[in-house]
């Protein structure tokens, strides 16, 4: 019953987001969502941690992108992006040993820049 009555709210726990998977243009999927990046004085999400082609939750890349590129697709149960899986490779990406990384401002500026976002700060 309370599983139910969370499914029909417009919120979500972070830890309900973790591990969801994300989609590309074509429907296929394209990695899931390893955390969200939450702006400490606003309280916004701001950014998400992609993880792409891990397995078992090991290798693959990290990228991280605008919160607003990411739309949820009721129908496939994940968040789809509007790109394709070729747009994302291409991306700004780091390692997992390298995770500071998307809290550089160069790097962000970076990001933005790729996905034509207008940076938040």
């Amino acid at each position: 019953m309370l599983e139910e009555k969370t499914r029909n709210h417009f919120l979500i726990g972070s830890d309900r987001v973790e591990g969801t998977t994300v989609y590309g243009r074509e429907g296929n999927k394209i990695g899931t969502v390893r955390r969200i990046l939450i702006d400490k004085v606003s309280g916004q999400a701001r950014d998400v941690e992609i993880s792409v082609g891990a397995f078992l939750g090991m290798g693959g890349e990290l990228h991280s992108l605008p919160w607003q590129k990411l739309e949820y697709d009721t129908e496939l149960g994940g968040y789809r992006l509007d790109v394709t899986e070729e747009q994302l490779k291409n991306a700004p990406t780091y390692a997992d040993t390298d995770s500071d990384r998307q809290h550089d401002r160069e790097y962000q500026s970076r990001v933005y820049s790729y996905w034509v976002v207008t940076p938040y700060w």
